[in-house]
This record gives structure tokens, C-alpha cells and sequence, in this order.
């Protein structure tokens, strides 16, 4: 998925309103103001250890709202590892506005890195296997389409974007509809075009979902033994996904076992930011 320059430029307006108290840069830095208007400055920032850069149109959006004369230049590309220590972005311009721009972009930046470097790591482990790594919907309120973006960037997949997207079919939707078989009827006639996935606890409610016409079943919490019967008992009538405390430690032993998706939330909520710096040159 790509991220909108309208919902870009939202966010970070968001984000600076939150640091200047809905002033303008001029005003609400109050320890900027300590500086000569003035005074000009050339800034880098590196990152501290090895990273899956993500963030590139956010840190260009961020200098442009406080001050667009500062000029920045973006020495990587949003997917790239980068080693540490390396220069990922240099500003040159008003000392002040440098200054009032750093935090917000490094916010963002160190998020949607950290993101972007887990899923990498994860993905990796899956590295020789057919299965794909997808995110869930366990993400940071309002930074959902850029961590969404960070899987992508760290060579995961999305799962749904949201409620809207795709049917899924968990525990407490199943028992208020009276039914596996119930739910996913009920979801073929209100949206047809959408797929459908129904999570299972069970091997019997595995055969249920197969036989109510699911698209793609979830696995939750089933161990690797469990998981090969439940391909077995599939045999490709529907695509099977695993999930629940998946690690990195675990996912090689998940992938052997044939599934298709191993879906994460550790991916956007256990999230581990990358360590930036900024430095005046």
C-alpha cells in the first residue's frame, strides 16, 4: 500500500499542533526563540545501528510546514538497509526552524523504521519457504496506513486495512451469529465481493469453515503438529493462516508445516524504535 499525500500532510499537522500548542513555529518554540532569528545551520542526522529505512515523505512534509526555505536532502530511499552510524538526512537552513522540525520528523522516522526493521528480521526467518508474513490490525491509533506502509517496506504484506476491506470471522462474531456456516452465509449475501475468513479453535471447526465455503481460515494458537493435520485435512480447499504469539524463535517451525500466512501483531504493537540522532555540523 502507498500512504496519500493528503493523509501525510494531516498527521504531521497533527503532530506539530501537539509540539507548538497550535502555534506556529515561530511562536510556540519557545527554546528556539533563544537562537538570533538569523541564524542559518547545516544539520545531519544518522541512525545509531542497523535500520529498514522508512519515513521519507514525513520528514520532507515536517520541514515543510515549519519552514519550506530549509532545504532537505534524503540520502536513502524508503525500503533500503542502512548500516550504523549512516547519514539518512541532511537539512540546511534556519537554525530555529531546524531545531522545531527535529523532534517530529525523528518521531516518525524512528516508528515507522522500527516497523519496517522487525518485520524484516521476521521475514527473513520465512526466507526459503512459501509463506507469507502479513500484519494485523494491532497498530498505533492513527498511524495505522504508515505502519501499514512500514510492513510493506520491511517485505511483509497487509492483512485487511481495516473493517472494511474483508470479513473476519473470529469467536465472539461466530457465537452471535449462531454458526460458523451462519456467519459466512450471512457474509456471502451482504458482500459478495469481499473474501472471507473465519479463525478456528479447533480441527472440527476447521472442517466447518471448510465445508461453510471460507476463503481463508486462521489458525489460532494451534502448535506445529496440529497445524500439519489441519493443512492435511485442507488439502488446498482453502488458504490457511496462523497466528497467536508468533516469534521469531517459532516461525520457521509454523512455515515448515505448510501454511500459506503467518500473521503478526508483534509487528506494529511490539514495537522497538530506531535510535537517531541529530548533529549540527
Amino acid at each position: 500500500m502507498s500512504i496519500s499525500h493528503t493523509l501525510i500532510s494531516q498527521l504531521v499537522t497533527l503532530a506539530l499542533d501537539e509540539d507548538l500548542n497550535y502555534q506556529s513555529a515561530e511562536q510556540g518554540d519557545i527554546t528556539a526563540q533563544l537562537i538570533p532569528q538569523a541564524e542559518q545551520a547545516h544539520a545531519k542526522v544518522i541512525t545509531r545501528e542497523d535500520c529498514i529505512f522508512c519515513g521519507k515523505d514525513l520528514i520532507i512534509e515536517v520541514f515543510k510546514q515549519v519552514d519550506p526555505s530549509v532545504v532537505v536532502n534524503i540520502c536513502v530511499n524508503d525500503g533500503d538497509f542502512v548500516c550504523a552510524n549512516s547519514t539518512l538526512f541532511t537539512a540546511s537552513g534556519s537554525a530555529r526552524a531546524i531545531l522545531t522540525a527535529e523532534r517530529t520528523a525523528l518521531n516518525f522516522v524512528q516508528t515507522l523504521s522500527g516497523t519496517a526493521t522487525t518485520t524484516a528480521h521476521y521475514v527473513k526467518e520465512l526466507s526459503g519457504t512459501s509463506t507469507q508474513l502479513l500484519d494485523t490490525r494491532k497498530a498505533i491509533p492513527g498511524l495505522r496506513a504508515l505502519q501499514k506502509y512500514a510492513v510493506k517496506c520491511g517485505g511483509g504484506a497487509n492483512h485487511r486495512i481495516g473493517l472494511f476491506d474483508a470479513f473476519l470471522i473470529k469467536e465472539n462474531h461466530i457465537a452471535a451469529c449462531g454458526g460458523i456456516n451462519n456467519a459466512v452465509a450471512q457474509a456471502k449475501l451482504n458482500h459478495a465481493d469481499k473474501p472471507i475468513e473465519v479463525e478456528v479453535e479447533s480441527l472440527h471447526e476447521l472442517e466447518q469453515a471448510i465445508n461453510a465455503g471460507a476463503d481463508i481460515i486462521m489458525l489460532d494458537n494451534f502448535n506445529p503438529e496440529q497445524i500439519r493435520q489441519a493443512v492435511s485435512i485442507t488439502n488446498k480447499r482453502a488458504k490457511l493462516e496462523v497466528s497467536g504469539n508468533m516469534t521469531l524463535e517459532t516461525l520457521k517451525a509454523y512455515s515448515q508445516a505448510g501454511v500459506d500466512f503467518i500473521s503478526s501483531g508483534a509487528l506494529t504493537k511490539n514495537l522497538q524504535s530506531i535510535d537517531l540522532s541529530m548533529r549540527f555540523e
